[in-house]
């Protein structure tokens, strides 16, 4: 009764002072009332809900939403805009309004329970829930863009809004007087295809650029107009299809096609650096197991693109620095989706919002990409390098060094290496990495050790002609001398250089030792480069049996050929792993030159190359005239070709996948990130790319990878390569997206990884069962779910009939991307490295396995496949050996890649 009469009372008062207004869509519900002095205020309007605050009334000539519009639907609009007279309003009449605040803000701020809607346009708004048909976070009906505060929580999913400061301003209309002001909106910034598009002005309403939000009333539409489009809205689609970057109900999707961005599936990786075993990807963990197919990669992060690919583009950093996403750490590429007219970016590894530098930011173009997008080879090139600032150095960057260790025993001498070696190394001094152009530049060091019995240092002091040699024959107390004259720069020191590689071949001619101290060695080589890091050359011939890291023969005749057999496969000695990781922690890389006469346990010196990321090669009975040309040709291309020193690699892919196991030549530092002291053009890694989710909920996969390194000029560079792959639910699209080639090369690894772990067997299972899952899966065509019961999906040939895909009926063809797959994977169980029997030398087949492991897709095929020429129509030249021009009476010039590979497949296969 009492608030009955407080509500009859404010009635009578309207009346009296004609300030009476309606709303048609409320029914007995009158806005007119008002806050006497001494008393509270009236009571809401009904339905409005106690505690909560009415829906204020509608503004003077302000476009109004009908309900719902935040997701596309909504009636006509049906609000009549009431005529204001002066002191209309919830205020009370006479009362002052706070300064700053215009009077719509101060009614707003009364019909909400006194609860300081933006007083003095600082206040945040921590209030109750919005009226009916307003989503959280939209402003209410005259409030204004706060000034550093945000109003109320975002939708699921979108970060906090950005704080954009605003000017307060009111448009008086004819005939309006002092009456609510009408205020200027801004166009929506969220909602699927909510309110009117953006920059298209409505009438009485001035739009102001900025993420603000239109206004929605609650209201029940006209009979029979139910989701039909009204004037000043985008016409209603699809879910997930509405306003850029935005999702249903204001949430932001994610980088859908068609919606947050426009993705170019054709921007991909160059071949040469990356070829993804499968283009598409499962959308579910159980599609992925049941085809057996290998998911994954073959990486060669630092080669150069193909013919026709164009140079790789070098990003210098503005003032924002390098842009990465706040959380993963993953680098702004040409697949990221922008938001907020440019103001944020949404990674597409993590779909974390990001917010755009200052420096950075660039307006979006109708198809919500930056309008600078062409310009900046990070958002438009699938590969780039970033020139990386101080930040990413652990210490300055040091000069490329190169340090020789030659095993000088009987076995090295009389095999000839060492002449081989000591002219290819001459011949490649002035192209090694880092001795510029001949402008005074050069920045390169070199160092030479030898060793039998004892460890011959070289003193190059600069400015000598002669070098002087100081042996050290207590392998217990080994001590280094001259440290300062053992690494010295080519520049300073090139004619003790000359004469010493001229020396060397016929230096110990006369030695009978038969022994050979390789690991002190290695440890005085180690106290001599690691100050500074760089590439190690080790020449050996014969088993170490002195010192540190001695080995002995193992009985390998009597189980070759058995399972115990890859016991011969594994180290015997921890001592060669333990040494190789304190060389990658210095940034020395080891790259290894084997001339066995005999068994020298190629599985355990191999180790000092395997973790350094470096290289094995091995000639198996050396003889200058057969070995000659391609061990010179191999030496001269590890020394000259360019390097990334001091680098370190690690590949991202999206949230729901995760990078399970890595093949290569690397030192795993944490989880992911593979440390490379030196990383090349032959340097290549293999990954299994598996599902960490049972599902993956977007449209692409994205693989990104990035490889920080120093150049031989001294700059830090990081080079970032990225590609998508799309996901898929159907199985003939998967397979037919299969690359039989890259899934050999990566199969290759995989077995190798089982076979050393297990036994041989298992990795040749391993290699025939893929095969025939994969054939048998591709055989398979779609499938459909009935009643629980996997079925074949109904073929459009055959009018539905079973057996139409294969089951009960005539076998489906095997797809044309499939069809060599057998034929590879019977050559792969013919190769040394998985061939079973006992004519096969542990040595030999571990020697394969240190090569398929650094092979790229097409040398992994011409390794385990022989290549076929046509002879009939060849030139007579073809097959002869070429020497290098001006070099016609020496045999020992260095041959083409290309050739050098077709000698080692010739002579493999």
């Amino acid at each position: 009764l009492k608030l009955f009469t407080i509500y009859s009372n404010n009635l009578i008062t309207n009346k009296q002072t004609n300030r009476q207004t309606t709303m048609s869509n409320y029914p007995g519900y009158n806005p007119g009332q008002f806050q006497q002095p001494g008393n509270n205020f009236g009571p809401p309007p009904p339905g409005s809900g106690a505690g909560a605050g009415g829906p204020p009334p509608p503004m003077q000539h302000q476009q109004q939403q009908p309900p719902g519009a935040g997701a596309g639907q909504g009636g006509p609009n049906q609000f009549a805009a009431p005529t204001a007279t002066p002191g209309h309003g919830f205020a009370p009449p006479g009362s002052q309004q706070p300064m700053g605040m215009p009077g719509g803000m101060q009614n707003m701020n009364s019909a909400m329970g006194g609860m300081n809607i933006n007083h003095n346009h600082q206040s945040q708004f921590n209030g109750g829930p919005p009226p009916p048909g307003q989503p959280m976070g939209q402003p209410m009906m005259g409030q204004q863009q706060p000034m550093g505060g945000s109003m109320g929580p975002p939708p699921p999913g979108q970060g906090a809004p950005l704080n954009h400061p605003q000017q307060s301003k009111t448009f008086m209309q004819p005939g309006q007087g002092h009456g609510a002001p009408a205020m200027m909106m801004q166009p929506p910034g969220a909602g699927a295809g909510a309110g009117a598009p953006m920059g298209q002005q409505q009438p009485g309403m001035m739009m102001q650029p900025g993420p603000g939000m239109m206004m929605q009333q609650p209201g029940p539409p006209a009979p029979g107009t139910f989701g039909a489009v009204q004037p000043g809205m985008m016409q209603p689609g699809p879910p997930g299809q509405g306003q850029p970057g935005m999702g249903m109900g204001g949430a932001p999707a994610h980088n859908a096609p068609g919606g947050a961005i426009d993705v170019d599936y054709k921007n991909v990786i160059p071949g040469a650096i990356f070829r993804p075993t499968t283009t598409m990807i499962p959308s579910t963990a159980s599609m992925a197991s049941s085809f057996k197919v290998p998911c994954g990669g073959i990486l060669r992060p630092f080669a150069n693109p193909g013919e026709g690919e164009g140079d790789i583009d070098v990003v210098h950093p503005s003032a924002a620095g390098i842009v990465r996403c706040k959380r993963c750490r993953t680098y702004i590429n040409a697949f990221v989706s922008w938001l907020e007219n440019g103001r944020r970016w949404r990674c597409n590894i993590c779909s974390q919002l990001n917010e755009t530098a200052s420096a950075y930011f660039c307006h979006l173009d109708d198809r919500n990409q930056r309008r600078d997008k062409e310009q900046r080879p990070e958002l438009s090139k699938s590969v780039v390098e970033w020139v990386a600032p101080s930040e990413y150095m652990v210490r300055a960057p040091q000069a490329p060094a190169f340090f020789f260790v030659f095993d000088v025993s009987v076995n090295a001498v009389r095999s000839g290496m060492l002449h081989t070696a000591a002219k290819a190394i001459k011949n490649s001094l002035d192209t090694l990495p880092g001795m510029g152009n001949g402008n005074g530049d050069a920045r390169t060091m070199v160092g030479f050790i030898t060793f039998d019995t004892a460890v011959h240092y070289y003193s190059l002091k600069p400015g000598s002609s002669n070098p002087q040699m100081m042996v050290v024959g207590d392998l217990d107390e080994l001590f280094v001398p001259a440290p300062n004259d053992l690494l010295v720069y080519l520049k300073d020191s090139r004619e003790a250089v000359d004469n010493l590689l001229d020396n060397l071949p016929t230096m110990f001619n006369a030695t009978t030792a038969n022994s050979s101290c390789l690991g002190p060695a290695l440890k005085a080589a180690f106290t001599v480069m690691k100050a500074v890091g760089g590439k190690m050359c080790l020449f050996q011939s014969s088993m170490p049996t002195l010192g540190d890291g001695a080995i002995r023969a193992r009985g390998s005749e009597r189980q070759m050929g058995t399972p115990n057999e890859v016991k011969l496969l594994r180290p015997q000695s921890q001592w060669y792993k333990d040494t190789a990781v304190e060389f990658s922690r210095a940034q020395i890389s080891v790259d290894m030159f084997l001339f066995p006469s005999e068994y020298i346990d190629v599985a355990t010196l191999s180790e000092l190359s395997k973790i350094t990321a470096g290289s094995t090669y091995t000639y198996v009975g050396y003889n200058p005239a057969v070995h000659g040309n391609q061990f010179g040709s191999q030496l001269h291309r590890r020394l000259t070709q360019d390097t990334a020193f001091e680098s370190v690699l690690r590949v991202r892919c999206t949230k729901g996948m995760r990078i399970s196991n890595f093949y290569g030549n690397f030192f795993v530092r944490g989880t992911d990130l593979l440390a490379l002291p030196n990383c090349s053009a032959d340097s290549v890694f293999g990954f299994d790319l598996v599902h960490e989710d049972q599902s993956i909920n977007v449209p692409y996969v994205t693989l990104q990878s990035a490889l920080l390194y120093t150049t031989s000029e001294g700059e830090r560079r990081i080079r970032v390569a990225t590609q998508v792959l799309r996901t898929t639910t159907r199985n003939t699209e998967f397979m037919a997206s299969i690359d039989s080639q890259a899934c050999i090369a990566l199969l290759s690894k995989q077995a190798m990884s089982v076979g050393l772990k297990t036994n041989l067997d298992n990795a040749r299972n391993r290699l025939q069962q893929s095969c025939v899952d994969m054939i048998a899966a591709s055989k398979g065509g779609d499938t459909r779910t009935v009643s629980g019961y996997t079925m074949p999906a109904p073929s459009p040939n055959a009018g539905g009939a079973p057996g139409a895909n294969g089951a009960g009926g005539e076998s489906k063809e095997m797809p044309e991307n499939l069809k060599s797959l057998p034929l590879y994977t019977l050559a792969l169980l013919k190769n040394v490295a998985f061939r079973g029997g006992t004519d096969v030398h542990p040595d030999e087949r571990y020697a394969a396995y240190m090569a398929l492991s650094t092979m790229m897709v097409t040398d992994t095929l011409n390794f385990v496949h022989p290549r076929l020429f046509s002879i009939h129509d060849m030139e007579p030249h073809v097959g002869m050996p070429s020497s290098l021009e001006g070099d016609d009476d020496d045999d020992d010039g260095a041959i083409a890649g290309e050739n050098s590979t077709a000698t080692a497949t010739a002579t493999a296969t």
